[in-house]
């Protein structure tokens, strides 16, 4: 039994006493003020701070029920575009707002179609706005484009793709298309906006990705990222009027964003080491890389997997972040790309927690199978003896588990749980061969990886090999599942949050955007109909021991609500250990921080009692 050092035990409340941001950062267009979305106000809404003398921030939007997800600037008068979605349902709408005067305006209005506007919608001149949507067939996400002044809306990219806006080119003449395959694969069209010719810049025979970046300046060409031919995603530059591309860097690690001033002179962009995001600028003009931002080591928090973009300023003088550490909450911070000295225009903890009161986090490995090493997050409390450890799994599969703060995995440690984070084969951030080991083979490999995990945690000498839990989220979610049935006699204690249960349904439901790219991800629920079955937690049901949790959003278009229904009834007919929370207003993921609160002390009252109490 292991004796917790730290005397103070902290109530689960303080540790949630923060705001969380979504993936909206943009720069006013006289770059003195800075567009973002938080939760401040308990839902995810647009905010506006000034980027001299801080303050509190503006509210703009006052939404309860519907979350602001994605925005741009217009370059013209700085109204603003947004998307935003009700009770996470993913359909998303389109609004525009005058943030002097105005109250938002929805511009579309269609029933379960999904919108999405994002930075660089604006056309040059402000006039019109480019957007994808599924609004003519439901398996299609095309790109559309809105005359601002006179209303009207025409498609110009994406008949039978999952097709997304990049940048305009600085003369509106042109806009560049990303054509989405499946997540090893993507390519680059430009729409000629009169003739209406896409021709694809980025033709390749293997997989790979190619994600649209800004254009340069002069028109020239457009930045993008790919790993075409390479390991890990780098920089490059597409020249129009040669139709050859350059690489700019390539890194042993990934390039994740690409930012550029709205003058063409300061590039910025992002490389994730070890988990870490890493700001990169250079001063185009002087052909010079510009100081190393005094930035904190951390990362881009996310919401349902959309990260902030960085942003730059119009004149290249500031760039911003959105960045959170281990012990630290994420903050927008505010860099002076000359001089790279750093600062925060927000303050998101609330709850009198800093970073001594809180545990770091240490970046580990252990073998596998198959020879690899899996990268892994351990967190270790401050304790004596032996400890009880929760085994977290990412969502995605192709996400990464990163070094953010986490206010379960906190209060866990504080009550003396260790957790262990892993990013098991198919995690992103460790190279495409390592990123591609799970597709198709959800279940397989993926498995072996977290028997490995318990093995290497057992011949740990502060470990409590009797007293080990699982938690995870979203395909995080169909692990903890898979755990609890086909490595029964491992955990204490579990908590699936909406994860599938059975591949099979699971394929068939996904949002219509998503079934042409679900053989390559997971299977075909027809053709691949038997490997499938195997692999589903559904079919080991009946080897479930461990006390599980199950938590679901009742709108959940991802992994829809049938998935867990199935899983609890089947539990209690068969007099299983199971507790299930559902709610009516949430989607895949928490938008409302009364819903995330609940959700997150279930989890830790369910963790504590079987770890600890139940000793």
């Amino acid at each position: 039994m292991a004796v917790t050092k730290t005397t103070k035990l902290i109530p689960f409340e303080q540790f949630m006493a923060f705001r969380r941001f979504s993936a909206g950062l943009a720069f006013a267009p006289d770059g003195e003020q800075l567009y973002f979305v938080s939760n401040i106000s308990g839902q995810f809404n647009l905010w506006r701070v000034a980027v001299e003398g801080g303050g509190w921030p503006d509210q703009l939007t006052a939404f309860t029920d519907d979350t602001v997800r994605l925005l741009d600037v217009s370059p013209r008068d700085g109204t603003v575009a947004f998307c935003a979605d009700h009770d996470g349902d993913e359909y998303h709408q389109i609004y525009l707002l005058d943030p002097e005067v105005g109250w938002a305006e929805k511009i579309t209005d269609a029933p379960e179609v999904q919108n999405y506007v994002g930075a660089g919608a604006f056309s040059p001149d402000g006039t019109k706005l480019a957007y994808a949507a599924n609004a003519r067939v439901p398996a299609d996400m095309e790109v559309w484009i809105r005359d601002l002044d006179s209303g009207d809306v025409r498609n110009v990219f994406g008949e039978g793709k999952y097709s997304f806006p990049g940048a305009w080119s600085p003369d509106g003449s042109k806009l560049i298309a990303l054509d989405f395959r499946n997540n090893s694969d993507s390519t680059i069209h430009v729409v000629d906006l009169e003739t209406g010719e896409a021709p694809e810049v980025t033709p390749h025979e293997e997989d790979g990705l190619h994600i649209p970046g800004p254009w340069a300046a002069d028109g020239s060409g457009f930045y993008f990222l790919s790993d075409d031919g390479r390991e890990f995603r780098g920089l490059a530059f597409y020249n129009v009027s040669s139709g050859a591309s350059e690489w700019i860097e390539t890194p042993d690690a990934d390039v994740e964003e690409v930012g550029l001033s709205r003058d063409g002179r300061v590039l910025a962009w992002l490389v994730n080491e070890d988990g870490y995001d890493v700001l990169k600028l250079r001063d185009l003009e002087r052909g010079e890389d510009l100081p190393a931002p005094d930035l904190p080591h951390g990362a881009r928090p996310h919401l349902t997997g959309f990260q902030p973009p960085v942003a730059v300023s119009a004149d290249g003088s500031r760039a911003a972040v959105i960045l959170a550490s281990s012990r630290r909450p994420g903050e927008v911070w505010m860099v002076d790309t000359e001089s790279g000295e750093a600062s925060t225009v927000t303050e998101s903890r609330i709850g009198g927690l800093r970073e001594d009161d809180l545990a770091d986090l240490e970046l580990i490995s252990y073998p596998t199978f198959d020879g690899r090493q899996i990268p892994a997050w351990l967190y270790r409390p401050e304790a004596e003896g032996k400890v009880p450890v929760i085994v977290a799994i990412h969502g995605g599969p192709e996400a990464q588990e990163r070094p953010l703060y986490n206010p379960l995995y906190q209060y866990l440690l504080n009550r003396g749980i260790a957790v262990l984070a892993t990013n098991i084969r198919g995690s992103t951030g460790y190279g495409k061969t390592y990123q591609r080991l799970i597709q198709r083979d959800w279940g397989g490999g993926d498995l072996k990886d977290w028997d490995h995990a318990v093995r290497w945690l057992r011949e740990q000498e502060w470990v409590d090999a009797d007293r080990i839990g699982v938690w995870g989220g979203s395909y995080g979610g169909f692990a903890v599942l898979t755990c609890v049935t086909r490595l029964p006699d491992y955990w204490a204690a579990a908590v699936d949050i909406f994860g599938p249960s059975n591949l099979i349904t699971f394929a068939k439901a996904v949002p219509p955007t998503w079934r042409r790219m679900m053989k390559r991800f997971v299977g075909d629920p027809d053709e691949d109909a038997d490997m499938l079955r195997e692999r589903s937690p559904m079919t080991y049901i009946e080897n479930v021991t461990t006390p599980l949790l199950v938590i679901q959003g009742a709108k959940d278009p991802r992994v829809v609500k049938p998935e867990s229904d199935q899983l609890v009834e089947k539990l209690r007919s068969l007099g299983r250990e199971v507790e299930y929370l559902v709610f009516d207003d949430e989607g895949h993921g928490f938008t409302k921080r009364q819903n995330e609160l609940k959700a997150m002390r279930y989890s830790a009252e369910w963790l504590e009692r079987y770890l600890l109490d139940g000793r």
